[in-house]
């Protein structure tokens, strides 16, 4: 009688082959968008590229502009991770700037950034109200939770205390602001890793900076 396969074992299969057909069909889709732009671009024509059905896409996304974005969601969800990792005893932004650092730094799961033709995905979304839209939403998603993850840190309530969501706003907008510049210095056969990398810490001291400045400007106002 054969033995059974541990259900651990199983499961892990299951993920892998649901994160494999998720990652064809997000890769599609921005395929597709680059080439054909996105009102040419069917949730059809996604799913025939990627070998799924229209029924599979729509278990895993919204539509095209959600699976195109995926990697925005994806890389949210790991910074988060790493946010939720750092030691109790960081201040909050320091924290939130490392967890950055390290999801940039990691080699074994590359930064969506690295992959090709993101730049020009970038500049896509900027020009596209529909893929704009997607982008803020699962944005300000990923924000909501970082906040809830530094509430926790501090033994607060992100409703009644402003902190988290300060922070947050604060630090995430640093990234954004950041991540534009990068879309915009360069094209998509740069080194992009080393770019963004080095462009979010000197957005980081930029902010720490200006936040010195005016506290010292603050405390010596008449």
């Amino acid at each position: 009688m054969k033995a059974t396969e541990p259900n651990s074992t199983t499961e892990d299969r299951r993920a892998r082959k649901a994160r494999q057909t998720r990652d064809a069909m997000a890769a599609a889709a921005v395929g597709l968008i680059l080439d054909r732009g996105l009102a040419a671009t069917t949730v059809e024509a996604i799913a025939e590229h990627a070998d799924v059905t229209r029924r599979t896409f729509s278990r895993y996304f919204t539509g095209k502009e959600d699976a195109a974005l995926d990697f925005v969601r994806g890389d949210g969800d790991r910074i988060n991770a790493l946010l939720r990792a750092r030691p109790a005893a960081e201040p909050p932004l320091l924290a939130y700037r490392r967890a950055v650092r390290g999801w940039l730094a990691d080699r074994e799961n590359p930064a969506w950034h690295v992959r090709p033709r993101m730049r020009r995905l970038l500049a896509v979304v900027d020009g596209e109200p529909a893929l704009f839209a997607a982008y803020e939403r699962i944005r300000v998603d990923a924000q909501e939770e970082s906040i809830r993850i530094i509430a926790d840190r501090l033994g607060t309530d992100d409703v009644r205390d402003l902190r988290p969501a300060v922070v947050v706003d604060a630090a995430a907008g640093v990234l954004t602001a950041a991540l534009r510049a990068w879309a915009r210095a360069g094209s998509d056969h740069d080194s992009g890793a080393a770019d963004l990398a080095a462009l979010v810490e000197r957005a980081y001291d930029a902010l720490i900076s200006e936040a010195a400045a005016a506290v010292t400007d603050g405390t010596t106002e008449e």
